[in-house]
């Protein structure tokens, strides 16, 4: 995906690479990019608190013989469940962190973009569970991982 498809669609559902990451009381928070999911590729296709779809590319995320890397595949299963916990916070005016999070590789893939789709298992009131899966271009399932989120109150500036 070039820069400005990437731009585009981040436009288009609200996520960016710079701005507050802090969850506004008024209205669900819109994900926000961190320096980490911008330098993997990210690009952010829907969000809600039940699901949450984004792609990266493989290209750039390889280990060293090159394959998707099992770390890449975690940070991004991980920030796609975290988003998907902030969101349901944000109805609440608070915020989400992660306490937990399990994966287990199915295969890999060494060239094209995988796609991430979160998905709620729990939205409760102190936590929330989803399950991610990571796919390759074939719609060939790379990764299952689950992710538990701690609801917290927002720190005070």
């Amino acid at each position: 995906m070039s820069e400005n498809e990437t731009t585009s669609l981040s436009s288009a559902t609200g996520a960016s690479a710079a701005g507050s990451a802090a969850p506004d009381a008024d209205q669900p928070w819109q994900i926000v990019l961190g320096e980490l999911d911008v330098k993997m590729g990210v690009a952010i296709l829907e969000q809600s608190a039940q699901r949450v779809v984004a792609t990266m590319p493989v290209e750039g995320n390889r280990q060293s013989f090159g394959m998707l890397h099992g770390g890449a595949s975690l940070a991004f299963g991980e920030a796609i469940g975290s988003w998907a916990a902030v969101i349901h916070a944000s109805a609440t005016g608070r915020t989400a962190v992660g306490v937990d999070v399990s994966a287990t590789h199915h295969r890999s893939a060494r060239s094209g973009l995988v796609t991430g789709i979160a998905t709620a298992i729990h939205l409760g009131r102190t936590t929330t569970s989803h399950e991610v899966i990571l796919y390759d271009e074939q719609e060939r399932r790379l990764c299952t991982l689950r992710i538990t989120n701690l609801i917290l109150d927002r720190p005070h500036a």
